[in-house]
């Protein structure tokens, strides 16, 4: 546990948000030498400049995947830098998602000594790791590409639910943009104009009228109006253009296209959907049933978030979103991971490892 815990805390300082591209780049250049030192075979892949590492045991089928990621949200410079207390680790990242990405190369890096101290190599591994560098925006250049070129069998996503909580099922994600056209005036002649606020403001009272569900378990769509953009630098003007950003969730009993449609002859405003990202269902699967066995106190579960996980099912990839306790704190000021979860994590991996061997689950 030393081991994992120090690399974690040199994953950390690694600023790896998307508004600095060349520290993730840093980061992964840094996860390279981890595996070079070990002599463990991998491949880095980039699509428009987001780099992935992929560590697998081979060409052929994979049995199964650890999926992390190492880029975070913003954070001010501080957070950067961690720290351990009472039995946790604190940091940018330590929860969502570098702690994954350093059990995933510790699980890789001391299972493949173990197999090499029997006489075998790097192919005789049940499972591969694949790291990638731009989940916290979309994933499309990150798992959806690498994916694409990988053959699995089972993929456990370490970015979500808990210790006791194997997630198999997560909400679909739309971002919905609505874009107001008005006509400019002066501010002291407001008849001569339209102000394109207002129109977008019934605008969003319209949209949102269609996301009024309200259940227990709050399994149902959702829309948060998380961001208006309106008007210029002059006060002393009406505003021509306006815009409202909507973070849509949906599920799988949701037609949420269907539903955009309907919206769209209700407003003045142009609809724009920026990305789609599809509800997330694992599927049943040998690999979960003996996770099930091995750890019998966790249960199966659904997020209302979503992950890089929404991309298994188009590359035909059965899967599970899982991963240690940090008390609901990522992309909190607060953000940290409990050593203990990591600790439990690690003996039920190292076992679900060690039973694969040998066997045949596909």
């Amino acid at each position: 546990m030393d081991n994992l815990k120090q690399l974690l805390m040199e994953l950390i300082p690694f600023k790896t948000m998307h508004s600095r591209p060349e520290e993730i780049h840093r980061c992964i250049e840094y996860i390279e030498s981890y595996l070079k030192a070990r002599e463990i075979e991998y491949r880095k892949i980039e699509s428009q400049g987001i780099p992935s590492i992929m560590a697998l045991p081979g060409p052929g089928r994979t049995p199964v995947i650890l999926m992390s990621h190492i880029d975070v949200v913003d954070a001010p410079e501080g957070q950067f830098t961690p720290f351990e207390q009472d039995g946790a680790v604190y940091g940018r990242g330590s929860l969502d998602d570098k702690y994954a990405a350093a059990l995933s190369l510790e699980l890789l890096s001391r299972h493949l000594e173990r197999v090499r101290g029997a006489g075998g190599s790097q192919k005789d591994l049940p499972f591969g790791v694949l790291i990638t560098g731009d989940e916290e925006v979309g994933g499309e250049n990150g798992a959806r590409k690498a994916l694409s070129e990988i053959e699995a069998d089972f993929c456990i996503a370490l970015d979500g639910g808990r210790l006791q909580k194997i997630v198999v099922k997560e909400k679909g994600v739309l971002r919905l943009r609505a874009c107001a056209k008005g006509k400019a005036a002066h501010g002291a002649r407001p008849w001569l104009g339209e102000n394109a606020i207002d129109i977008l403001t019934q605008d969003c009272m319209t949209v949102q009228s269609f996301f009024t569900e309200s259940t227990p378990d709050h399994w149902h769509k959702t829309a948060v109006l998380s961001r208006i953009q309106g008007g210029g630098a002059s006060v002393n003007q009406v505003p021509d253009s306006a815009q409202a950003h909507f973070d849509v969730r949906f599920t799988e009993n949701d037609d949420i296209d269907g539903i955009v449609e309907r919206i769209r002859p209700l407003v003045r405003s142009e609809l724009v959907v920026d990305s789609r990202g599809d509800v997330f269902t694992g599927g049943d699967s040998p690999y979960l049933d003996l996770l099930l066995e091995i750890a019998p106190e966790t249960r199966p579960g659904f997020e209302h978030g979503a992950s890089d996980a929404r991309f298994l099912s188009e590359h035909g990839i059965k899967g599970i979103v899982w991963g240690a306790d940090g008390d609901e704190t990522a992309h909190a000021p607060d953000e940290h991971v409990n050593l203990e979860s990591v600790r439990a994590l690690r003996r039920i991996l190292d076992e679900f490892f060690i039973r694969l061997e040998g066997r045949n689950l596909s």
